[in-house]
């Protein structure tokens, strides 16, 4: 096991800093693993995102703002990719009855499949975390919860 400081040839001020350096040398690292397993689909980590949160809503329309609320990338431009997501036939909009400057969205049979098919090849991004057991993993996501004060 490399450490970060071998990982990136560098020192630290403090354990603080070394901390910081290592969360985002390890989410860059995720990241890519994330993006490697995505590619052969051809859509990007933000497509792939709003596809599982709308898809996480069960079948029941969502609006831009629970999508943008539940992004793990906070961005201004969800609503460009929710336009592309429809064009690929991946989700289906549908003018709010209630309040016409709000639209209904939903995931399309082509987007469920999509998604069923990336799932059953997700193992490897589940292998990630392989070397932590689950208290290690509990652990893990109490001090990442904690550090962001949630």
């Amino acid at each position: 096991m490399k450490t970060i400081e071998e990982a990136i040839q560098s020192r630290f001020r403090n354990e603080k800093h070394k901390a910081l350096v290592n969360i985002l040398y390890t989410a860059k690292f995720i990241e890519n693993k994330v993006q490697t397993h995505i590619k052969p689909y051809k859509i990007t980590m933000q497509q792939y995102n709003i596809l599982r949160i709308v898809r996480g809503a069960g079948g029941k329309p969502v609006s831009l703002k629970y999508i943008k609320e539940r992004m793990l990338d906070k961005m201004p431009d969800a609503s460009r990719i929710v336009d592309k997501l429809y064009k690929k036939g991946l989700l289906k909009r549908k003018e709010c009855p209630n309040d016409r400057r709000s639209v209904d969205i939903t995931i399309t049979n082509k987007g469920l499949e999509l998604l069923e098919t990336m799932d059953k090849q997700a193992q490897e991004l589940d292998d990630i975390c392989q070397n932590l057991s689950d208290t290690q993993l509990q652990e893990l996501n109490y001090l990442l919860n904690f550090l962001r004060n949630e």
